[in-house]
């Protein structure tokens, strides 16, 4: 949502006529059309990105093989981590190019939109920094519980399928001594009577 306001804000309202004779659009930010494209870019880019994460995140317990699991969050991992960065950058570089601009009566009905633009990029770098936390917390926690691991199965494929592992020490080591139903019968039960062939 945070990459929706920004790159939809610079894109509705942050190019904008500096006076009423000239009817070129300008850039808000200082007149640098390079801090405009920069903040859409990011924000497009975010936009996708967590759109292609939401659907990874849906089907990541059908995703059988190990190691497309460890590729999965390895990669949000990473993008998260690459976005928080380039989250920073956007807010550094827009927020010294609003420093510097002068306020025209053409800028100033852009400013708001400026403004939320560098808001939400400061917001949308601690957004990605906590992601990238998650992420490697996530990491961490399928190492930890083998989610990762290649060795549950042994790799000789004629080896024997390994057995169920040993109890904390609370169950019973008995093993069950007397088969079932080995109760004495009698020959002839009262009331039954064998049959004659």
């Amino acid at each position: 949502i945070f990459s929706i306001v920004v790159f939809g804000s610079i894109v509705n309202e942050c190019y904008v006529n500096k006076d009423s004779q000239n009817p070129e659009l300008l850039c808000i930010f200082n007149e640098n059309e390079s801090a405009c494209s920069y903040g859409i870019a990011v924000g497009v880019i975010a936009f996708f990105g967590c759109i292609f994460f939401f659907i990874v995140d849906l089907y990541f317990q059908q995703i059988s093989s190990v190691k497309d699991r460890k590729r999965a969050v390895l990669l949000d991992l990473g993008f998260s981590g690459f976005l928080a960065f380039l989250w920073f950058v956007a807010f550094c570089f827009l927020a010294n190019q609003w420093q510097r601009t002068t306020l025209t009566r053409g800028f100033a009905q852009g400013a708001d939109a400026a403004r939320a633009a560098i808001t939400f990029s400061f917001f949308s770098i601690i957004i990605w920094v906590v992601l990238a936390v998650r992420a490697l917390q996530r990491y961490r926690l399928g190492t930890d519980m083998s989610l990762f691991a290649t060795d549950q199965f042994p790799a000789d494929p004629s080896a024997p399928y390994p057995g169920y592992p040993v109890g904390s020490g609370t169950e019973s080591t008995e093993t069950y001594q007397s088969p079932p139903f080995t109760e004495t019968l009698e020959a002839n039960p009262k009331g039954y009577q064998v049959p004659a062939y």
